[in-house]
């Protein structure tokens, strides 16, 4: 990241990673259930200057506080309360939101609720839509639900590559890089993940199952990106999120599961190309789209 700013929300402490701190433009990056914001240094990186990406740690991740009422701050409710205060703290009025999993859950309760609705310019789902298969949660939650400890750094970098390898990562660089921003010391020495365990009880008290009607009542605009082998994501739920809302953009991510990292181009220049789309002022101009058409065919 290139800065970093701490949102105060109640009694906790919420840290927003941002990539090009003085561009032009801003998206808002939010990260998926047990992860943090720095899954996104690669799509800042791909997005380019142009975009200043804000990345938050949701509560209880990365190097946001962990919360003393876990019952009542780790929930979608209070997540949107803190979503709220890191666009009020930006001044950003209407703003294009990405989303992985758990991330793109939150983005779309805030377009679906009347208040919060305006804040979005447009929606980036990756690989999470208002139905999710109920055996994949299950697994998730039996997973996260079980405090981790290693005993050496490099058991839990293989942990990580076997929790994540539906992330679509092939370079040995990037495992090392997830390890080091996942990884955190424990008192006697051992090492563990970079979330509060207590994260998991979001599964017991207010994890969304069937989201169909939030869906149908949302306006702005939305692109889906999901994985070709997502076990969380299934073919027949995709069909019908088309078929209320036939504006929606999709991008099947080969060789992914959940969630794709948006970290290489045929992931992130659709991307972009929708962002574009959706805020003029953000479009390249002539001499830019010759330099990308350019790239892309060397």
């Amino acid at each position: 990241m290139d800065a970093v700013t701490i949102v105060p929300v109640g009694s906790l402490e919420i840290v927003v990673r941002i990539w090009h701190p003085n561009a032009p433009h801003t998206v808002i990056a939010w990260h998926g259930l047990a992860r943090h914001g720095s899954d996104f240094e690669q799509l800042a990186r791909l997005l380019g200057p142009k975009w200043r990406v804000l990345a938050p740690d949701t509560p209880g991740r990365g190097l946001s506080s962990w919360s003393f009422y876990p019952t009542q701050e780790y929930l979608y409710a209070h997540y949107m309360k803190v979503a709220l205060a890191v666009l009020d703290h930006f001044q950003l009025d209407s703003v294009p939101w990405i989303g992985t999993s758990m991330g793109g859950l939150l983005g779309m309760l805030l377009a679906a609720d009347s208040e919060a609705a305006p804040r979005l310019q447009c929606l980036v789902l990756n690989d999470v839509g208002p139905e999710l298969d109920p055996q994949a949660l299950t697994q998730m939650a039996t997973s996260f639900g079980i405090f981790k400890r290693f005993g050496t750094f490099n058991e839990l970098q293989e942990a990580l590559k076997a929790n994540y390898q539906g992330f679509g990562i092939q370079h040995e660089s990037e495992w090392d890089a997830m390890a080091v921003s996942s990884a955190r010391r424990l008192p006697d020495g051992a090492w563990s993940f970079h979330y509060d365990p207590r994260i998991a009880e979001q599964f017991i008290h207010d994890t969304p199952r069937d989201m169909w009607a939030g869906w149908a009542q949302i306006h702005c605009p939305m692109m889906l990106i999901h994985g070709e082998h997502s076990p969380l994501l299934r073919a027949d739920s995709i069909d019908k999120m088309r078929q209320t809302q036939p504006e929606l953009k999709t991008l099947e991510a080969s060789g992914c599961g959940h969630a794709p990292m948006l970290n290489v181009e045929s992931q992130v220049t659709p991307l972009r190309h929708f962002l574009e789309r959706h805020n003029p002022n953000a479009k390249p101009n002539v001499w830019q789209q010759l330099v990308e058409r350019v790239k892309r065919h060397n």
